[in-house]
């Protein structure tokens, strides 16, 4: 038996998932914590590692795979051709044994940040650390000096360049 890669329709990989599990296929959904801003606040998320992907184990030669890409939350199996493409075994057992780990932060040292409310509102900084669970440091220029400002991490918005 081998494992295969299943691409799900958008933002339905738990619905595949079960749908497929139901079905008695064996199938996973490798999941990870990030931290993600969300209606100003950066928050902790549980969400898949891959987006619209999720495994299957099939045994290509013995099992009825084409009921697979009418289930529910299912858009189709990675193929090549009209194959199904196989994924390394070594790959899935990496992906399964991976610790878990703290969640991937959204705001990384050295990160050029954008302060979007309060007194410091519209000026760029540099993130330096967090202060605490809501607040954090950052380097801003004021009067061509470098200050280390303590700011509530709600205010902060990554800069992407």
């Amino acid at each position: 038996m081998l494992w295969y890669a299943v691409h799900s329709r958008p933002k339905q990989e738990h619905r595949a998932l079960e749908n497929l599990q139901n079905q008695g296929y064996e199938a996973w959904l490798p999941m990870i914590t990030l931290e993600k801003l969300r209606r100003g606040r950066v928050t902790e998320v549980v969400e898949p590692m891959f987006s619209r992907y999720l495994f299957i184990r099939l045994d290509m030669e013995h099992t009825n795979w084409t009921p697979i890409r009418s289930t529910l939350g299912v858009s189709r199996l990675v193929s090549f051709g009209n194959r199904p493409a196989p994924m390394s075994d070594d790959l899935i057992q990496a992906l399964r044994d991976m610790p878990e780990r703290a969640p991937e932060k959204l705001l990384q040292q050295g990160q050029a940040v954008r302060v979007i409310d309060g007194p410091l509102k519209g000026l760029e900084a540099v993130y330096h650390q967090s202060d605490g669970e809501l607040r954090a440091m950052v380097l801003v220029d004021l009067m061509s000096k470098q200050h280390l400002v303590s700011v509530d991490t709600q205010h902060l918005f990554p800069v992407t360049i």
